[in-house]
């Protein structure tokens, strides 16, 4: 596994740290004790994280052949990685609905890849995709840590099942594409972008998956991960930042849509999470004016602009935009394309260099 040069080992989850934060201070020890140790190993896992890159990882193996190399573990509610092999590609589904869910996110992630990019698994190359579930006790969180999947089962109280939801196992899983193509920076901006270019794409794995078009898709991140007692929809909404939840627990969704909203914090690594909902606004926004299957030409713009190789580690919203619109007229030519992409990003207001 390599880094890239990049300033900082990222270690990325689906949950951000200011939700956990605000169910750390619940009155309700079920929602507060979860949360808090959850908060806990994720600081654990990040730091695993960075000696991991500083040692180096171990070598996997890899074979360049277009076809899914997966492998599911089950940590049985501990947290050793990556736990007890109980399905391997090409095995048939077994009791464990997890662990079938698992398995099959990781195939409809290679797949919308390789389909629709050709692209041979994360890295390009055949990497080989594991996963590891049933991770630690009433853990609320999903990460991919720089070698792998990881997911918890949820509260129950708060969240359920992080398999669930197919487009959170994309969506970390091409925190792996990001890590071996431009490597965003995870902080500020830049980390909003890496955080945003996963919730494109893991958007787009469930809209593949679904058959749906631009305007059937619900454009929502990680619905049905929510518990029934919670006052929301989902994680977070591309179509409407700012509205996937507000609950007396977890507070109101604190996502922007446009520039003129843009959140200056410490937190979540300046706030890589909240910010994010800005360019996944001009995404929608592309997308929708296209119309027709999403994965398809604002997918493909995305896409080159992720893996084309002028994308730098510390890049702007602006130098995203701008190479959009540069990939958008290369590939498609002076067309609706490029109309499409350069509206979106003058309505959530980011300007073009």
């Amino acid at each position: 596994m390599t880094t890239h040069g990049g300033f900082e080992p990222v270690f990325c989850t689906i949950v951000p740290p200011h939700v956990l934060d605000k169910l750390a201070q619940a009155e309700d020890p079920a929602l507060a004790g979860p949360a808090r140790r959850t908060l806990q190993r994720d600081a654990f896992e990040r730091t695993q994280r960075r000696l991991t890159t500083v040692i180096g990882a171990t070598a996997v193996a890899a074979v360049a052949d277009g076809k899914p190399q997966r492998t599911v573990h089950d940590a049985r509610h501990g947290t050793d990685l990556p736990g007890h092999k109980v399905r391997g590609e090409g095995d048939k589904p077994g009791k464990d609905a997890t662990v079938n869910r698992a398995y099959a996110g990781l195939g409809a992630t290679f797949e919308l890849l390789l389909k629709a990019y050709r692209r041979d698994s994360i890295d390009g190359n055949g990497l080989p995709l594991n996963a590891t579930v049933h991770y630690d006790r009433d853990y609320n969180n999903a990460f991919w840590n720089g070698e792998q999947m990881v997911f918890g089962d949820g509260d129950g109280e708060v969240f359920l099942d992080f398999t669930i939801p197919i487009d959170v196992i994309g969506h970390e899983l091409v925190h792996g594409v990001t890590q071996y193509t431009a490597n965003l920076t995870y902080f500020g901006q830049p980390g909003a972008l890496n955080e945003s270019v996963s919730d494109v794409f893991g958007s787009l794995i469930k809209q593949y998956t679904l058959g749906q078009t631009a305007a059937e898709a619900d454009w929502l991140i990680g619905a049905g991960l929510l518990a029934p007692r919670v006052t929301g929809k989902a994680l977070r909404s591309m179509k409407e930042p700012g509205t996937a939840y507000d609950d007396d627990v977890l507070g109101k969704d604190p996502q922007p849509a446009t520039m003129d909203d843009f959140v200056r914090t410490g937190r979540d690594n300046g706030g890589v999470h909240i910010n994010s909902g800005i360019p996944n606004h001009a995404f929608y926004l592309a997308a929708t004016a296209l119309g027709g299957h999403a994965w398809e030409r604002a997918g493909l713009i995305w896409y080159d602009v992720l893996t084309g190789g002028e994308l730098k580690q510390q890049a702007m919203f602006a130098d995203f935009a701008t190479l959009t619109v540069k990939a958008a007229r290369e590939r498609f030519g002076d067309g609706e394309e490029l109309d499409a992409v350069s509206k979106a990003w003058e309505q959530v207001g980011v300007r073009t260099l």
